[in-house]
């Protein structure tokens, strides 16, 4: 899929170096004390909560049909159809790849907002058929289109994210995407509560989540376009009025001059065939190693199947979702306050190396002949700690590096191409665990995930590239010099 701009209204600016006249010489070159403080973060602020909400509701449509799943097989006539049930919560997963596969072609060809908006449309409508059906059918294709909304929205919510933060708070402001996710799946845990004493109340939960999506639908019409995509597009005036936006007036002189420094577009779109080959196959690769690594440490299949490990070993499923929200909300905040101060490359690595640590725990506690009681507080605790040294690093790190390493001119569609990834091994792990867990018991089973972690922490060390601080522009120019 190719998007054409209409060059009758937006004309490529001919030279880069006409956006900044004399000062391309001294990028850096400030002004005035304004200007060398650095941009304030509060500007950029409400751009980026508008952003995340996109995240809310994939956490909220992950977490949706776990408490009223029962209920709704009951309405709708298929109690007792494991296949069904399982239908429902997992069609996202396809719809989701969808999204995510084409988010990259869109977000570069109407602009991220209005990318953001059109991945807030199939929620609403899937939303509501969902609240409305009377059949399996119906439920099926709600919660399709629901699932190409959330394959759409965080890729270009990583992008956008990344390409209108200040580099001071970049790492913080990412870590929003986590938080805003965790907060997504409590509520609908919260709004959940009530299915059991309230006939049909599994309707309102798919109600409630239109409101946030037409919120940001709405929202961004209020909010910044990417001066990074307006650059890319030729509209320069365009992209400092949006710098102006974000950063301030004080700092536009000093931002189009570090963006002129991006590797120049030769107004040719980057074809998804171009990322397997040439100078940019090495940081694709890097980034769907990445991807892949965090889904095959095991960790939505901890999220996916918590209820029945906990069950198993005796503790309640309520009580066990809600001490897995706090766990992931903690750490996700815990990132937020470190991701500028120590750095992502720090944090992922010891990330890993927790949940590798944590998933060990996880295996000597299936070893219930010999422990006894000991068993139950091992598979508890180091769950708990998995979930915990996941949210650390492993969980936000990923969706803010890729777009800060992925040069301008292919960012959207790497983002895009490297998420796809995360969404097949996930769709492949998920439907896989409990077959492997039957057959080589939870022991090997995690022993092998304690040893995929170990291997992405290696991974991390050698070919992650430490961004913290820095301009997207400075990262670029790193990279391209590497090569």
């Amino acid at each position: 899929m190719r998007w054409k701009l209409n060059s009758s209204v937006y004309k490529r600016v001919p030279s880069r170096e006409a956006a900044m006249e004399p000062d391309v010489e001294t990028p850096m070159r400030m002004t005035d004390a304004g200007a060398a403080a650095g941009p304030s973060w509060r500007m950029s602020l409400p751009h980026v909560c508008v952003a995340t909400l996109t995240s809310f509701l994939f956490g909220y449509h992950s977490g949706v049909v776990n408490e009223p799943l029962e209920s709704i097989s009951a309405d709708l006539g298929f109690s007792g159809n494991t296949l069904a049930e399982g239908l429902v919560v997992s069609i996202c997963l396809g719809g989701a790849f969808i999204g995510c596969l084409f988010s990259g072609s869109i977000a570069d060809g109407i602009g991220r907002r209005r990318a953001f908006q059109l991945s807030a449309l199939p929620m609403i409508i899937g939303a509501a058929i969902s609240a409305l059906t009377n059949s399996l059918e119906g439920m099926l294709l709600g919660r399709f289109l629901v699932g190409t909304g959330m394959g759409l929205g965080p890729p270009v919510a990583s992008l956008y994210i990344t390409e209108v933060s200040p580099p001071s708070v970049r790492g913080t402001y990412g870590s929003f995407v986590q938080i805003a996710t965790c907060l997504g799946i409590i509520v609908s845990l919260l709004i959940g509560t009530p299915v059991k004493d309230i006939d049909r109340w599994w309707r309102v939960c798919f109600w409630v989540a239109a409101i946030p999506a037409t919120l940001q639908a709405l929202a961004m019409e209020f909010c910044a376009e990417s001066p990074q995509w307006l650059y890319k597009c030729g509209r320069t005036i365009e992209a400092e009025m949006q710098f102006e936006k974000l950063l301030g007036p004080v700092h536009v002189k000093s931002a189009m001059a570090e963006l002129s420094r991006s590797e120049r577009d030769d107004g040719e779109s980057v074809k998804y065939s171009e990322l397997f080959y040439g100078r940019h196959f090495n940081v694709v690769f890097i980034g769907g190693v990445l991807f892949a690594l965090q889904q095959l440490s095991g960790i939505n299949s901890i999220f996916y199947f918590s209820s029945t490990v906990f069950r198993g070993v005796g503790v309640p499923a309520n009580l066990a979702n809600i001490c897995m929200g706090i766990s992931n909300l903690s750490g996700s905040i815990i990132a937020m306050v470190l991701m500028d101060k120590l750095g992502r490359k720090m944090l992922l690595s010891g990330s890993f190396l927790g949940m590798a640590f944590s998933m060990g725990i996880q295996a000597v506690g299936a070893n219930r002949q010999y422990l006894g009681s000991t068993s139950v507080y091992l598979s508890v605790g180091g769950m708990l700690l998995f979930v915990l040294s996941f949210s650390l690093g492993a969980g936000p790190v990923p969706g803010l590096l890729l777009p800060e390493i992925f040069p301008n001119k292919i960012r959207a569609k790497a983002v895009a191409l490297c998420m796809s990834v995360h969404w097949i091994v996930n769709f492949f792990v998920s439907l896989l665990f409990l077959r492997l867990l039957e057959q080589l018991g939870p022991q090997v089973l995690y022993t092998i995930f304690s040893s995929v972690c170990v291997v992405a922490a290696i991974f991390v060390r050698r070919h992650i590239l430490e961004t913290k601080g820095k301009t997207l522009q400075e990262i670029e120019v790193s990279l391209l010099q590497a090569q």
